[in-house]
């Protein structure tokens, strides 16, 4: 016969150990989002300057990458193809995409956060922030 008793229900959480969770989230999330930004950016020019060599050698060669319309991928479509195919550039837009990426997680996780918490004041202002963050990149997509 097993005697043993239920292990007694956790206790909750003070709000300075919900606000320490929070801190540590999103801590997390800024170290791994730019690691891995960081590791796409160097691992795609690595793979771009082995597929291309010439780019080291020669400043014709070189120019013609970083002029202006160069050949990029310039949808999300487009990045995740090149990666699929091995391409440098596409794995280099990625970590610059993921760079972009990170800091707006963390608006919505903190939004988020401060719902869960029932943290109204500050779940509204990161909500208006994600806002104004959405808008700035649906502006900066108008041609």
């Amino acid at each position: 016969m097993n005697t043993s008793t239920p292990p007694a229900p956790a206790a909750p959480l003070t709000a300075d150990e919900r606000v320490r969770r929070m801190e540590l989230m999103l801590f997390y999330l800024l170290r791994i989002g730019l690691t891995l930004s960081f590791a796409l950016l160097v691992f795609g020019t690595v793979l771009t300057l082995v597929h291309h060599p010439d780019y080291l050698n020669s400043t014709q060669a070189l120019a013609q990458l970083t002029e202006p319309g160069a050949d990029f991928p310039h949808t999300v479509t487009d990045v995740w193809n090149g990666l699929w195919a091995g391409q440098g550039r596409s794995f280099s837009i990625a970590g610059l995409l993921l760079l972009i990426l990170t800091p707006v997680l963390r608006v919505v996780v903190s939004a988020g956060t401060f719902v869960r918490n029932r943290d109204w004041f500050f779940a509204l202002i990161t909500t208006l922030v994600f806002l104004v963050l959405l808008t700035s990149f649906w502006l900066g997509m108008a041609k």
